[in-house]
């Protein structure tokens, strides 16, 4: 028998920055997303985001690549955004997205950031945060 845990958050943006997921649906936006990473045999822990982005904390089954599940989420998640009519000023997913990994001793502290975002964005603006896990996880990035 194999054993694994491996939590990763998530996080990608709307295309643009534009604030296209409103809060009357996001609700159902989540449902749905949770749905795709079931279907992968990962186990979600929490999704919430605002208007330009989402955060998911989620196991990452082995037989699942990363970026396989990030393509399916986007992809899934857009196609039903557009034909479901409940997000009208959405456009897609932007390229790219931050994946960061925990063990399971912090999964209660990013549960609790996550549940948060709301009142977490109403001080601290998206790309101050994404610039902030980028560097609290030792990674460089492209100013763009």
């Amino acid at each position: 028998m194999s054993y694994r845990q491996i939590l990763y958050q998530i996080v990608f943006g709307t295309k643009y920055r534009k604030p296209t997921i409103n809060e009357i649906h996001c609700t159902e936006l989540y449902r749905y997303v949770w749905g795709i990473v079931k279907s992968k045999n990962c186990q979600l822990f929490r999704i919430n985001g605002v208007e330009d982005h989402i955060h998911i904390l989620s196991d990452l089954h082995p037989t699942v690549a990363l970026a396989d599940l990030v393509k399916d989420i986007k992809a899934g998640s857009s196609r039903w955004m557009k034909e479901s009519g409940l997000f009208p000023e959405f456009e897609g997913w932007a390229d790219g997205y931050g994946a960061f990994t925990y063990s399971i001793r912090e999964r209660d502290k990013i549960i609790r950031y996550i549940k948060k975002q709301k009142e977490h964005h109403k001080k601290v603006p998206f790309m101050e945060e994404y610039r902030s896990l980028l560097e609290e996880n030792g990674l460089r990035y492209e100013e763009k």
